[in-house]
């Protein structure tokens, strides 16, 4: 029965319908993945990498695992190449850098190329906002519809 002749035929009833989802953008873009054990790091997606020394956070996007993305930005480090952005602030920064269990954070878990581009904007977005994150301010775009 489609939505709208649900709706006619209890015109007479003595009660309302109405129809609502629970599928909101934020809540698709907020959901927090299982990420307490060490096979979510064999997924992809979307990641937050905070640097204990500043608590600084970096926000990226995998379609490989998160633990190969990991320790790419751990080779970057280990041997002074400024390909990733993690890297180089921990290097000009002079910091250490962690454990992936202590500065990893899973933020959504997904394949989709689309996906992963609209959810690592929110979550810069977010970081932005806070003030904390060092992604290029160029990746993020004001957006006249987001609550200031």
């Amino acid at each position: 029965m489609k939505p709208n002749s649900l709706r006619n035929s209890s015109k007479n009833l003595p009660i309302k319908i109405n129809f609502t989802t629970s599928n909101s953008i934020g809540r698709l873009l907020s959901q927090k993945p299982n990420h307490n054990s060490n096979s979510a790091l064999e997924n992809n997606g979307i990641y937050k990498l905070t640097f204990q020394d500043c608590q600084m956070k970096y926000v990226g996007q995998t379609g490989r695992s998160f633990r190969t993305r990991f320790q790419e930005h751990y080779r970057d480090f280990r041997y002074n190449n400024a390909k990733s952005k993690f890297a180089t602030h921990l290097l000009e920064n002079q910091h250490l850098i962690g454990k992936i269990n202590d500065i990893m954070e899973i933020l959504h878990i997904t394949k989709e190329a689309r996906a992963m581009d609209t959810t690592e904007r929110y979550h810069i977005y977010k970081e932005t906002k806070n003030g904390t994150q060092i992604n290029d301010k160029n990746s993020v775009k004001p957006n006249k519809y987001m609550k200031q």
